[in-house]
Formats: structure tokens, sequence, C-alpha cells
């Protein structure tokens, strides 16, 4: 077991590593698009790339719908792994709708031995969002 200061050191270490790793700049909140971002996410459990929608109902609704219709493409061209979850509820009870895709394999942030094949997904996974969105920005954007 780690102490809380261990393990938030151990976070702050990965996430610098990553960023060392493959210094870009990534999109991530900077969408344009109302309460759409993009998140990397690994904790002690798994590793994911997500999209999320944040923002009120009509809003998630009117963007999730133009996602729903990219489908197909999305699933086909970039990334056939991708879990559409229009009702997707986080550990705080808020609810979102979120595609994502999750790192099939047995991973921790608190194992350095899995870091390598966690930093080589987010970047892949990430890379391949960013560029469907970029292809589909025009049709996505409200």
């Amino acid at each position: 077991m780690f102490s809380k200061e261990e393990s938030r050191q151990l976070r702050q270490l990965f996430w610098t590593s990553f960023g060392k790793s493959f210094p870009r700049k990534w999109i991530l909140y900077d969408t344009k698009i109302k309460g759409m971002s993009f998140k990397f996410h690994f904790d002690t459990k798994h590793a994911m790339v997500s999209i999320d929608l944040e923002d009120d109902l009509e809003n998630r609704i009117n963007i999730w719908e133009k996602l729903e219709a990219l489908k197909t493409i999305l699933k086909d061209d970039y990334l056939p792994l991708a879990i559409f979850e229009e009702e997707y509820y986080l550990e705080n009870g808020k609810e979102i709708s979120r595609i994502y895709v999750p790192l099939e394999q047995k991973v921790s942030i608190h194992n350095k031995n899995t870091w390598q094949d966690v930093m080589f997904f987010l970047n892949d996974t990430m890379s391949k969002f960013e560029s469907f969105f970029e292809d589909y920005r025009d049709v996505i954007t409200p």
C-alpha cells in the first residue's frame, strides 16, 4: 500500500513522464464546443481515453446525436473498440455522456512496470480521437 503522499507523487511522476515522452499540445478542454472535452484517465485499476459531454442535458443530447451519427465512421476508421454510453455515471454520481476506449490489460499507476504500455496506449488512442474530431469538427459543432 502507498500513503496518500506516495500515491500523489507517483501520479505526478507518471503525468510528468508522459508529457516528456510525448511532448505535444493536446486538445483536451480546448474543443471550442461547450461541455465537450477529451480526457486521459489512469488510476490503480485501469486506463482509458474518452470524449466527455458534461453540459446541460439539451446541449448534451444535441452533441450526442451528432456523435452517434458518426459512430460507424469512428469505429471503422479510427477506434474500433470505442464504447458509446449516453448515460455514464461518474464516481461522484454526476451523469455525463461518454465515448471511451479502455486499455484491455491490467495496469496500475502505482506499478511503474505498466507505465510504458499505458503511455503508448494513451498517446495512440488520444491521437486517433483528435484526428476524428479534427476531420468531423464541422459536423459535431452545434
